[in-house]
């Protein structure tokens, strides 16, 4: 369980104070990216509770964290069951982030893919429908949701959805019923305000995913292997975890503040200084741990995109959202917490959480204003 530094040391009057006290259900609590926002959302004093597979991995950050909340153990293709947790939480707020999230797993399992990202979103926003309490929704997709046509720009929200795997194909579908919610259920003014959110290639501590850069090069670490890298070339937009959870949190306030005009589709992705290739986040990273190794491989491997930016502007000039740490940071912060675990000094989650905030506070961040 994870040491507790004072996060109160930069105050959490954060958000306007929307989320204190708040019945938030998060979906996908027991995942990477939602193990961090149900730490954060706890800071924040919501009344949070979580529904989710358990963990397919161990270790895992949710496990390591400890966090003390109502924790239902389902899965989202089961409807009643989902909606069961519904009715009985009767949350004020969601956050949807249980998913299939891995692009090379959907091709060994495209049918659970399918499943869980497009049914699993459907089941959701049915059983929202059907509880009144409920005032706001947020669901989170991809960056891999638009149709990639390899452009050298950012995709920006109009552009065409589409994905070539089952798992870039099932994201940009959720988006469609997503869609079709909020223009067919959610219209009339006391209907639930419903956003969705593509974000880039998250990082950080704690992710220990399958098929993802960073989890593999500490598991190849930890046995003192050279990790085999398949696409050296491929650029992807990386940001720290808590980047992507500081614009989900920020959007979730205007929904709770009733802002119908936010109930849209959103990027929050890196400046452009973070859209790099798997060769230069290995050789920056490298920097920060001079441990790390690699090497190139030259079996076949399932396609994936070559080349993949977000265009943030909307959430730049509309929400006052920007990213807080430049990717060097977010690359430091990565190999820190990585670094501490497996030396047994603990996790540092709550003083990363702080440091960004912190930062956010120093930057002039909207959001963070105490």
């Amino acid at each position: 369980m994870e040491q507790q530094p004072a996060v109160e040391s930069v105050g959490m009057r954060l958000f306007g104070e929307l989320y204190r006290g708040r019945r938030v259900l998060l979906t996908g609590h027991t995942g990477f990216k939602g193990s961090w926002l149900a730490l954060w959302l706890t800071e924040l004093g919501a009344d949070v509770t979580g529904a989710a597979l358990p963990p397919d991995a161990a270790p895992n950050h949710w496990d390591l964290l400890g966090l003390d909340i109502p924790d239902h153990r389902l899965d989202i293709r089961e409807y009643h069951a989902l909606a069961r947790v519904v009715k009985d939480v009767q949350p004020e707020i969601v956050f949807h982030l249980a998913a299939q999230p891995l692009v090379r797993r959907s091709y060994r399992d495209p049918l659970e893919t399918w499943a869980t990202n497009v049914m699993g979103t459907a089941n959701l926003l049915e059983a929202c429908r059907h509880t009144a309490s409920v005032r706001a929704i947020m669901v989170v997709t991809t960056d891999k949701c638009y149709e990639n046509r390899e452009w050298e720009r950012g995709y920006c929200e109009t552009d065409r959805l589409g994905g070539h795997d089952p798992y870039s194909a099932s994201k940009a579908a959720a988006e469609l019923i997503a869609a079709s919610y909020r223009s067919a259920f959610f219209h009339e003014a006391q209907a639930p305000l419903l956003a969705t959110a593509r974000t880039g290639n998250v990082i950080g501590g704690g992710d220990w995913s399958e098929d993802r850069l960073i989890p593999d090069l500490v598991r190849a670490i930890a046995v003192g292997h050279a990790l085999e890298i398949r696409s050296p070339l491929a650029t992807r937009p990386w940001q720290h975890v808590l980047e992507s959870l500081s614009g989900y949190l920020l959007l979730g306030q205007k929904l709770l503040e009733g802002r119908r005009e936010f109930a849209e589709a959103w990027n929050f992705g890196p400046e452009p200084e973070g859209n790099r290739t798997v060769a230069d986040v290995l050789t920056r990273l490298k920097s920060h741990w001079p441990e790390l190794g690699w090497k190139m491989t030259d079996r076949p491997q399932p396609h994936e995109a070559g080349l993949l930016y977000l265009d943030s502007t909307k959430a730049h000039t509309q929400l006052g959202w920007r990213p807080v740490w430049p990717l060097d940071e977010a690359l430091a912060a990565t190999a820190d917490w990585y670094r501490a675990y497996l030396s047994d000094d603990g996790i540092e989650s709550r003083s990363q959480l702080a440091a960004f905030i912190a930062q956010a506070r120093a930057n002039g961040q909207e959001w963070s204003a105490p």
